[in-house]
């Protein structure tokens, strides 16, 4: 292994050994997965690019993929690279394209209460070629479950968003 990888795995480890970690989309893999997966990375969430990520927390993840992009724009001569696998926001709108028409109203959760940019958020397509509509969590940071169907019914949106992210 390159040392330079070596060395960022292991100020990631510490990192994730001394600190806790409250963005939902991330986990706390066990040994066993660990072993499997082959990294302290498989605990990482990394949504954006390097320099220029959603969350905290990601500088190794940054350092990590800087390098894959240095060596695939110089293993194929070329300027720029994208070495970042394809997500679940990719698989939400497949499963939105199938379902839904534009225009059609979703609901999903809103960031804040841990939802997903792909939930309907106005950045993201999903905000863009649908009527995005939000719920959130109560005071006490649990769902009103009571409160969503009120709002479901007023809306009355073609997909509710419900999951992990959401």
């Amino acid at each position: 292994m390159d040392q330079r990888i070596s060395d960022i795995l292991s100020r990631e480890t510490s990192r994730q050994d001394n600190s806790i970690e409250l963005i939902a989309s991330e986990n706390y893999a066990s040994e066993a997965v660990m072993a499997l997966s082959g990294s302290i990375f498989t605990n990482k969430y990394a949504e954006g690019y390097p320099g220029k990520r959603y969350y905290n927390g990601c500088d190794h993840m940054d350092e990590i993929e800087s390098m894959a992009i240095d060596e695939v724009t110089r293993l194929f001569s070329c300027n720029f690279a994208n070495v970042q696998p394809h997500c679940g926001a990719n698989a939400n709108i497949a499963v939105y394209q199938a379902f839904l028409e534009t225009g059609d109203k979703l609901l999903g959760m809103d960031l804040a209460s841990g939802g997903h940019l792909s939930h309907g958020s106005p950045p993201n397509i999903s905000g863009k070629i649908y009527q995005a509509y939000n719920y959130g969590v109560n005071e006490e940071g649990y769902l009103d479950y009571d409160a969503i169907m009120e709002q479901a019914k007023e809306i009355r949106p073609q997909m509710i968003v419900a999951g992990a992210s959401a």
